[in-house]
């Protein structure tokens, strides 16, 4: 596998590498050793599936809270996702700037988002199903989320009709950056 560290510190794009013969192609998704020895927790307890019926659909931005933070590791197993994160740690040099990448069932790009990141995503076909390694369980006390549409992000999403959840809708503004309005660091 090949690790390849985004804008954010801590967040990498995760490329598998092909073995290919007449059949097609064999490749590891997930080694242990590999995540550990680029110093990436390997520790996943949860795995969970979104499947996305249409073209549109926008899920996030989420996060857990101490003591559940949690990292994730996401790939796209049908269809194409628009993905994004926002560093939320106030320590990080990057705080409140955030990367999007594009996961496709063909490109077989993952996204492996540390703890202190706020995530979410739009679909970009229909019917895509969106794969997520957790290293922690779900804790509805600890998860939070904010606004998909917050100026202070000013994210650019693809795909301007929306569906999108009446609790995703309700989350609010982020307000608490040190710096009057981030720029965007877009892809890798």
């Amino acid at each position: 596998m090949k690790f390849k560290e985004t804008k954010l510190k801590g967040a990498y794009i995760v490329e598998i590498k092909k073995e290919k013969d007449k059949r097609g192609f064999f490749a590891r998704s997930f080694c242990r050793n590999e995540f550990e020895s680029n110093g990436l927790n390997a520790d996943f307890v949860q795995n969970n599936i979104s499947s996305n019926s249409k073209k549109g659909t926008l899920r996030g931005m989420h996060y857990q809270v101490a003591p559940h933070e949690e990292v994730k590791l996401v790939s796209c197993l049908r269809g194409a996702i628009y993905d994004v994160i926002i560093d939320m740690r106030p320590s990080s040099s990057t705080y409140c700037r955030w990367v999007t990448i594009e996961l496709t069932a063909e490109n077989y790009r993952m996204l492996y988002i540390p703890v202190g990141f706020a995530h979410g995503f739009q679909t970009l076909k229909d019917n895509t199903v969106v794969f997520y390694q957790m290293s922690e369980f779900y804790h509805p006390k600890c998860a939070r989320g904010v606004s998909w549409d917050d100026s202070m992000f000013s994210i650019k999403w693809p795909i301007k009709q929306l569906i999108i959840s009446s609790k995703d809708k309700s989350y609010k503004s982020f307000n608490v950056c040190n710096f009057n309005r981030p720029l965007p660091i877009d892809y890798e």
